[in-house]
């Protein structure tokens, strides 16, 4: 197995209701390793050029204004499978749909208060990560 990293963020609904800890110590459970981690504010310009390429779709305004209400916590996660082990441990992106014990089936509200972002393969972390890192930020 390969050991990888991936991008996490967790949305401000878990910033909000103060889920932070409680996810860290399921992804830590689970072998996911934060090798980086910062609490921010995302701006409208940053969020817009992270969501791009869901620009054309019916939610991206509404998306860019829930990831800009509030704080996020950007973190990079490093582990065996990191991306494919941490997209199971969030569970599906509708919380009603979601497996037991994910994070989106424990703490998000719905399909898009769901919690937490996580890339979905090697090049699109490889992107994300270097959106919201710069490489003298990681080990």
């Amino acid at each position: 197995m390969a050991v990888e990293r991936t991008l996490s963020i967790l949305k401000p609904d878990s910033v909000e209701k103060n889920h932070v800890g409680e996810i860290i110590a399921m992804l830590e459970a689970a072998s996911l390793r934060p090798i980086a981690i910062k609490r921010t504010q995302l701006t409208r310009a940053m969020a817009e050029g992270f969501y791009a390429v869901h620009r054309e779709r019916k939610f991206f305004g509404e998306l860019v204004e829930f990831m800009t209400r509030g704080p996020v916590v950007l973190m990079v996660l490093e582990g065996e499978n990191a991306i494919a082990r941490y997209r199971e441990i969030m569970g599906a992106t509708d919380p009603a749909k979601a497996a037991e014990g994910t994070i989106r089936k424990k703490f998000a509200a719905n399909i898009g208060e769901n919690a937490t972002h996580g890339s979905d393969a090697p090049e699109t972390a490889k992107f994300e990560i270097g959106w919201f890192f710069a490489g003298c930020e990681l080990p």
